[in-house]
């Protein structure tokens, strides 16, 4: 067999990804799986965007698009971002992808190469080290403390920067910990990239699904001045329940958003056409859907927490956003299930909860935090309450190592 590129030898699958196809591969044999696992939403794609796609294919919609995407789309992109953040973009800013993960890969290989330092806020979504890494930089970790919502000390931040710093991506709402960053983090951030010119990727992926009410905020909501030095992520994967159909964004600097697309226009070339037009409904269609699932994932979200808190132990946060909470289980560690296994780490935790608990949970490993599990209520009432009765039992079950 040809050797594998160096590129590939250290790269590990998505852990959530295959942690949620273990769990489907279970029920798929009949076994009774609580999936606390899931990265997506449980509810079906509106019906006018559905409808949108089947009058794509009826009329014939099938062939290449431009690279960076059909010129409406990338329009109503302009006008979602002048809505939600009073920021003005044109079309040659806006390239669209195959998913938002797409445009982060793409924008770490435009922005990124070989001796650069690119900072990551742990807990961080899963993806973004070997997105980094695949660029040939390096992921630089700044962790903040659970009793800080997460968020890093700015004097820490400050002092992982380097000559090599190079950038730095942000998600608030945060996947895995549901939290959104503050106000004063943001511009401390914002003032810390001003001085050492940082480029910043914004991932607003669930900038739609918080609850406290407000609308949705990135960097450039506290430091529009940065505009240049900042480009947003996104897509309709979460917000409209639209995972499966792979399409996303990035915005910004029209060199940046034009070397994205060169880059694109030798790798995928353009996005599925069909799903364009389907995200085209999407952002100019009726956006009551959208409430009825942030009211839903709200609901579901005080639910998991109210449940969760009755567990001895635990230690969590409420979520403010996206469909996660990040619970730190690390009281556990060290005990003996009942077959006499220790349960070191979160991932062993994990193994014993869908072994034993039949309950799929992610380890917080993957998001660079091993004290905690992460769990996601875009699930049922019941379901959710089923989930949590069965950890509870399980970890009863438990014993302190002698």
């Amino acid at each position: 067999m040809s050797k594998l590129a160096h590129r590939v030898k250290d790269l590990k699958p998505s852990a959530t990804l295959a942690i949620n196809a273990k769990a489907k591969a279970l029920r798929s044999k009949g076994v009774d799986i609580v999936n606390l696992s899931a990265g997506e939403p449980d509810f079906d794609t509106p019906g006018h965007i559905k409808e949108a796609a089947i009058k794509a294919i009826e009329q014939g919609f099938t062939r290449y698009t431009p690279v960076p995407g059909i010129p409406e789309l990338r329009e109503a992109v302009c006008t979602k971002i002048k809505e939600d953040y009073g920021l003005e973009y044109s079309i040659d800013e806006v390239v669209i992808t195959c998913g938002a993960k797409q445009a982060l890969f793409n924008l770490a290989q435009a922005l990124f190469e070989p001796g650069d330092e690119v900072i990551l806020l742990a807990p961080y979504w899963v993806s973004y080290p070997p997105i980094v890494e695949l660029a040939g930089a390096k992921p630089v970790i700044v962790g903040g403390a659970q009793e800080r919502n997460f968020e890093p000390d700015l004097k820490l931040l400050e002092d992982a920067l380097s000559p090599r710093t190079q950038g730095l991506i942000l998600n608030s709402p945060s996947n895995p910990t549901g939290l959104v960053y503050s106000t004063e983090f943001l511009q401390g951030l914002a003032q810390l990239a001003r001085q050492r010119d940082l480029v910043i990727i914004s991932d607003d992926i669930y900038d739609h699904l918080r609850f406290d009410g407000k609308g949705p905020e990135n960097i450039l909501s506290v430091a529009p001045d940065l505009r240049n030095q900042v480009i947003i992520v996104n897509g309709v994967s979460k917000t409209y329940a639209m995972t499966g159909w792979r399409i996303g964004w990035a915005v910004g600097p029209k060199e940046i958003i034009a070397a994205v697309s060169r880059i694109q226009g030798q790798s995928t070339s353009n996005a599925n056409s069909i799903a364009q037009k389907a995200a085209l409904a999407a952002l100019c269609g009726p956006q009551d859907c959208v409430a009825e699932m942030r009211k839903h994932f709200k609901r579901r979200a005080q639910l998991l927490y109210q449940e969760l808190s009755q567990i001895p132990g635990l230690r969590l946060t409420a979520p403010q956003g996206t469909f996660y909470t990040f619970v730190n289980f690390a009281a556990y560690y060290g005990c003996l299930t009942p077959s006499g296994t220790e349960i070191k780490d979160s991932l062993s935790l994990c193994d014993y909860l869908l072994e034993e608990a039949r309950v799929a949970t992610v380890p917080g490993i993957a998001f660079g935090d091993d004290n905690c599990l992460r769990l996601s209520f875009a699930n049922a009432d019941e379901e959710i309450l089923k989930g949590v009765a069965r950890i509870k039992e399980a970890l009863t079950r438990l014993k302190p190592a002698s």
